[in-house]
């Protein structure tokens, strides 16, 4: 046991402790949005396209895909494996915060749900441009990761940073998997 807690880096430790604090952020934010989910303005499966963020949810999860596969690459010492699938996460995770813009336009100009005519647009918003924000936090995160990588800066032997931003990033998916199935499929 004591060998085990030994192994485990404090930057790692550091992220998964900041992980559980956003999961109780986002777990207030998620029950927010399900006590005020259809109480004014149209319900969300009117409002909502339902097809077009199944599309963005698969391109964020195939971004899950493409950091495992960048880990795999250093883990293998393939650096140029680790940028290409550094790069392509960064290219999906841009990919999903165009579409999540797109979607906050539609919705603003189309749909007349904003953050201050409906509780469901101001919970809505909150909820999902929260979530919007850490993606683009992990976009800016693996940019640098991805600068580090072009200078050389990880080996199989030293790659824990781009595993700890791994770990930010899956956490961010993770939640999308939830905020999607709630809102858009429940």
């Amino acid at each position: 046991m004591e060998e085990a807690v030994a192994r485990l880096d404090n930057r790692k430790l550091g992220v998964w402790a900041f992980i559980g604090s956003e999961s109780l952020f986002f777990a207030a934010l998620i029950g927010m949005y399900m006590v005020y989910r259809g109480r004014t303005g149209p319900p969300a499966h009117e409002a909502l396209d339902i097809n077009f963020t199944a599309a963005l949810a698969f391109i964020l999860l195939m971004s899950s895909l493409t950091m495992v596969l960048a880990l795999k690459a250093i883990r293998e010492g393939n650096q140029g494996g680790l940028r290409f699938w550094l790069g392509a996460t960064i290219f999906l995770g841009l990919c999903f915060l165009g579409g999540q813009v797109y979607e906050f336009y539609e919705l603003v100009h189309h749909e007349h749900v904003t953050i201050t005519n409906s509780l469901f647009g101001a919970s809505f918003f909150t909820l999902t441009g929260f979530h919007g924000t850490h993606v683009g936090v992990g976009v800016i995160w693996l940019g640098a990761v991805l600068f580090r990588a072009y200078k050389g800066g990880f080996t199989p032997q030293n790659y824990i940073a781009v595993e700890i931003a791994g770990l930010y990033w899956h956490f961010v998916d993770l939640v999308w998997v939830v905020i999607f199935t709630l809102i858009y499929l429940i």
